[in-house]
């Protein structure tokens, strides 16, 4: 199977909706070179994701030419009897018999009680042994002992989806080595999320841009980014969510025949590494999970953003996009009454509310 995953939490998009013309093609384009796995979320996209997976792929392709991954995710389920039904939803929505892959979604120390209390994982494998699913796996946000922990409980686990790229691969906090190796130790193979770090690693500073342009190489800056998460032997699929044919193109190009990193590479993405964790910045990913429950409907995300980009890229446009876009129907960052919500669902355990401050006084 070829390295390069189609993560569909990022699609093309036309007015709010999933640009169908666009996503069909891109899905044409990436069967026909070779590629086969597609990931999605009930959530994603505010549940567009599923539906176009069914109206522009299950519906156009036989189910034996691509494999597909879905996700239990813990606001869908209060009790044990809610987990079948949302399930079979999932089947139903998307249009197949059964799912390639499954996967509990984005534990951590905290949710991960919840999963165990309803009895998630005893659930996912029946459906296993009843042959509606495939391959059963987790993605994780926490610590590598967490990590832990929770393969030592459940040894039938298969693999992790993991947050895993150069700029993370040291982090203190997303720790992408430490979990990466954990993974290794039970046995498991492991598949990449954010190995372009929500884009952030294809939109370098100039000093960075300068590292990869004198390697003297044909190869755009995100690029390297994918090549690094395929370098690792046990990374089986690396997940990138294209939005566009131009993403789409690029990552096909340096992952279908895919040629593994040599020194001098290596080297230089580990200068840009150590040269972007000395930047002042938000690390923040883009996934929104923290958006949906703000009661002051705040687009943190967004805002983080703006930040990041007048801070590290020196983005003149940033007072424009926090003024006139994303703050002209939804709350300001002077706006958080700190009731804490995103940060217990912020995978990157980011001290969201003293950050909203620091923007605050940049921008309000």
């Amino acid at each position: 199977m070829k390295k390069l995953g189609f993560g569909c939490m990022r699609l093309p998009m036309n007015n709010n909706k999933v640009d169908y013309v666009e996503f069909s093609k891109m899905i044409k384009t990436f069967l026909d070179n070779g590629f086969i796995y597609f990931d999605t979320a009930h959530g994603y996209i505010d549940g567009k994701s599923e539906k176009a997976i069914h109206d522009c792929l299950t519906t156009k392709y036989p189910r034996e030419s691509y494999l597909l991954a879905d996700k239990l995710t813990e606001n869908y389920f209060k009790t044990e009897e809610d987990i079948r039904p949302f399930f079979f939803n999932q089947l139903e929505i998307l249009g197949v018999d059964y799912l390639d892959y499954y996967l509990m979604h984005a534990q951590n120390k905290k949710n991960y009680d919840h999963f165990k209390k309803c009895n998630a994982y005893k659930i996912a494998l029946e459906l296993k042994k009843e042959g509606k699913i495939k391959h059963f796996g987790i993605s994780f946000h926490d610590t590598a002992e967490t990590l832990d922990m929770i393969l030592n409980e459940n040894p039938e686990i298969e693999f992790v989806q993991l947050q895993f790229n150069y700029a993370d691969y040291y982090s203190k906090s997303v720790q992408s080595k430490m979990v990466y190796d954990v993974i290794l130790k039970h046995n498991k193979f492991a598949i990449v999320m954010e190995p372009v770090k929500g884009g952030r690693l294809a939109n370098l500073t100039d000093e960075a841009k300068k590292i990869f342009d004198e390697l003297h190489q044909d190869y755009s800056y995100p690029s390297y980014a994918i090549r690094f998460a395929a370098n690792f032997e046990n990374n089986i699929i690396v997940l990138s969510g294209m939005s566009n044919m131009e993403q789409m193109l690029d990552n096909i190009s340096v992952m279908k025949d895919f040629k593994p990193l040599n020194d001098k590479e290596l080297n230089a993405i580990f200068k840009v590494s150590d040269l972007y964790n000395n930047m002042h910045s938000i690390q923040c990913t883009g996934c929104r999970y923290c958006v949906k429950g703000c009661p002051k409907h705040i687009l943190i995300p967004d805002l983080f953003a703006c930040m990041n980009q007048k801070e590290v890229f020196n983005d003149w446009n940033s007072n424009f996009y926090y003024n006139c876009v994303y703050t002209t129907k939804n709350g300001k960052a002077k706006d958080c009454i700190k009731c804490g919500k995103c940060e217990q669902v912020c995978p990157q355990n980011l001290d969201i509310r003293n950050l909203l401050v620091k923007v605050s006084s940049i921008f309000d």
